[in-house]
């Protein structure tokens, strides 16, 4: 005998909806999080990276850096797609910035690459269009002291288009 199949009726307001993220970071960090799929943030940020779920997506964020004179923007250097709950590993592989001390960023990640730019996005350019910065003069309010933030989708998709646009 066999029996009707199952029908499941998802009502529209209910649909699953993916977060985006920027995580912030320093190039060495970056560097980790390309080779390695992994991000990494210390205990005093569980409460956002405690909110990250497989799905959400995550823009890597570097600050600006000066080496031998040269000013290295701060900019967006690739996609990831979230593939884990958060976990904890004491494992070190992440670079400690000098005011941090011994951190090893053990609240963690997996990660997917969505897409790796070639060039990182200048982020001051992207500043006038993100809708998260609402003071576009002190913009660094907006990123600094956090680990990671949820973005609007808008603001997500237009770093997206600006990494396809050809730069100088």
């Amino acid at each position: 005998m066999q029996s009707d199949p199952i029908l499941f009726i998802i009502p529209e307001d209910s649909a699953v909806t993916m977060t985006r993220w920027l995580a912030i970071s320093n190039r060495e960090n970056s560097d980790v999080v390309m080779k390695r799929n992994v991000w990494g943030v210390p205990r005093r940020a569980i409460n956002a990276i405690s909110k990250v779920k497989p799905g959400d997506t995550v823009l890597i964020y570097i600050g600006q850096k000066i080496v031998d004179k040269e000013v290295l923007p701060p900019a967006v250097s690739g996609a990831f797609e979230v593939l884990s709950e958060m976990y904890e590993d004491y494992t070190e592989i992440f670079t400690s910035p000098p005011n941090m001390g011994k951190e090893i960023f053990p609240l963690r990640i997996e990660l997917k690459p969505v897409e790796i730019f070639d060039e990182p996005v200048n982020f001051k350019a992207l500043i006038p269009h993100l809708k998260f910065i609402t003071n576009k003069k002190q913009w660094t309010g907006h990123i600094r002291g956090q680990a990671m933030r949820i973005i609007p989708e808008e603001d997500y998709e237009y770093i997206m288009k600006a990494a396809k646009t050809p730069r100088d």
